[in-house]
């Protein structure tokens, strides 16, 4: 074979590769803008995150929270969700009041009967009470399957990359929260309709971190007696230890110390008729003078 055809066979070769690496690359390119066009969506975003918050079960928080009135209240400590928890540290030194469910301990400087922990249970009817307890499992649920969220768009928040979302949610998308994408478990769903009922409106701002966790959540919450104010950041996924309630042999029950406090009243009562109708035989009159 001549040099001439040697030389038209190595053109026809090369532009062959280059049609082809040409093809691969526009096809590698269409490839890409499909992945771009299913970017996750908010639903996604916020459904992932659900998941690997329930699953971490606790989280430190830091929370300001302002009343229809502008007094606010900072509240630092631990909290859990399913089953709700609370624990409350305002000194620094360790929780000084805690709440699992509807059983809340309190701490007291002045230990009574030698007991430094008084517990109320606030469920006195038998019915669980719900209530909405600004955890970032309850505010992420809130948001499941609601249309109205949207991405804001990534911001820093202490530091780090944050997605902002956003929603305003009037009472009935409230009362409809989860029910299209059921991810919730039956029974929390209905806890959280139930600790929905009274608001009438909620309106949240949440950034969801880097590792999939909300760092932080503003939220704006409407009843019929006026609006409440909640900021509060969350940290410690996975690495906070549980709340736990305090030792038995140092907590007093709150009703047995009132049948206590109501025996002893009774006691004095008793004791103060008795000395009445003394007075009155000896013709003094009684306590109430003569």
């Amino acid at each position: 074979m001549n040099t001439a055809v040697l030389t038209r066979a190595g053109i026809a070769a090369a532009g062959a590769a280059l049609l082809v690496g040409g093809l691969t690359a526009c096809g590698t390119g269409k490839g890409d803008a499909g992945k771009a066009a299913k970017a996750e969506t908010p639903a996604e975003a916020l459904k992932a995150s659900y998941a690997k918050t329930v699953a971490a079960k606790f989280a430190k928080y830091e929370m300001t929270i302002t009343s229809g009135s502008g007094k606010a209240e900072q509240l630092s400590g631990t909290k859990g969700w399913y089953p709700s928890t609370t624990a409350i540290d305002d000194k620094g030194d360790g929780a000084n009041q805690v709440m699992i469910g509807d059983v809340i301990y309190t701490h007291s400087d002045k230990p009574l009967e030698g007991k430094s922990w008084m517990k109320m249970n606030l469920n006195k009817d038998g019915k669980p009470r719900s209530r909405f307890n600004d955890d970032p499992a309850d505010y992420l649920a809130v948001l499941l399957g609601q249309q109205k969220v949207t991405l804001v768009g990534t911001e820093q928040i202490d530091g780090g990359e944050a997605r902002h979302f956003k929603a305003a949610l009037t009472n009935a998308d409230l009362l409809a929260a989860d029910e299209s994408s059921q991810v919730m478990e039956a029974a929390n769903r209905q806890y959280l309709h139930e600790a929905l009922k009274e608001y009438t409106s909620l309106d949240v701002d949440l950034w969801i971190g880097k590792d999939g966790h909300p760092v932080r959540v503003d939220s704006a919450q409407g009843t019929k007696d006026g609006t409440t104010k909640v900021s509060a950041k969350f940290s410690g996924y996975g690495t906070t230890a549980p709340v736990t309630a305090p030792p038995a042999d140092q907590v007093a029950d709150f009703d047995d110390v009132m049948k206590g406090i109501d025996g002893k009243l009774k006691g004095v009562d008793d004791t103060l008729k008795e000395a009445d109708k003394t007075l009155k035989d000896a013709g003094l009159g009684g306590l109430g003078g003569s």
